[in-house]
């Protein structure tokens, strides 16, 4: 697979364009500077993807401009004081080092106390805190998806949690296999909820068309509201499919 990034310059917009073995073409922006990339299939030539991000300028001019003002987000160190995330609330890590195994305790509402093993550095603080993470969506997912089942009427055969760098979620349509995003569970429970639906709706319809976008406003009306808060901080990026 060709993975080379190109680049292109619309209308003082400069996006990136890396081609791939995928079926159709999915612009994203992400925070917190707006960057804007193309991922497109090898047959669409530099014209054809020329033509797709002008039409798609008023969005992606939109997706930035929710951007506008962040602060600058500096890498985690998982140190006492950092603000992280947990179902949209922000709550102060707090690090202690104790002769056992690693485990989170949500605080007084308003701090996460990580407990890691005596020398544990930074990777072993981030592998803690993500296991925890890991956890608590794997708990939340199974009733979500029960639920939607039997409103939408289609079975998950199966379903997974990763960290994805481009995607809330994906839709494996053939094996009916649902993939989840890790960090949604920094989000508010509505957003974990949209994207599931949004992956099960992939079992009726492919693409995301009209006849897509009509089957989420029955399932879902309020699948807009939940889809904006996705796009906010921290963790957001926007996603559209081409």
């Amino acid at each position: 697979m060709n993975t080379k990034v190109q680049q292109i310059e619309i209308e003082n917009t400069v996006v990136d364009v890396t081609r791939k073995n995928i079926k159709h073409m999915y612009f994203t922006v992400y925070p917190p500077n707006g960057r804007v990339r193309v991922s497109a299939p090898h047959r669409f030539d530099d014209e054809a993807i020329r033509k797709a991000v002008t039409m798609k300028l008023p969005w992606i001019k939109r997706q930035q401009a929710k951007f506008e003002g962040w602060e600058n987000l500096s890498p985690l160190e998982y140190v006492s004081g950092e603000k992280h995330y947990y179902r949209g609330q922000s709550y102060l890590l707090n690090v202690i080092y104790h002769d056992g195994p690693p485990y989170v305790i949500i605080h007084n509402n308003a701090t996460l106390d990580l407990f890691v093993r005596i020398g544990s550095d930074i990777k072993k603080r981030e592998r803690a805190l993500m296991a925890w993470y890991r956890q608590q969506l794997k708990e939340a997912i199974p009733p979500l998806i029960a639920k939607w089942e039997t409103i939408i009427g289609e079975d998950v055969a199966e379903w997974g949690v990763k960290r994805m760098k481009t995607r809330w979620g994906s839709c494996n349509i053939k094996a009916r296999r649902i993939w989840l995003n890790l960090e949604l569970i920094k989000k508010p429970g509505c957003c974990l909820e949209y994207i599931i639906v949004h992956e099960m709706v992939h079992l009726l319809e492919r693409l995301h068309n009209d006849r897509f976008v009509t089957y989420m406003d029955e399932f879902m009306p309020q699948w807009r509201h939940c889809q904006d808060e996705l796009n906010k901080a921290p963790l957001a990026y926007a996603q559209l499919g081409y």
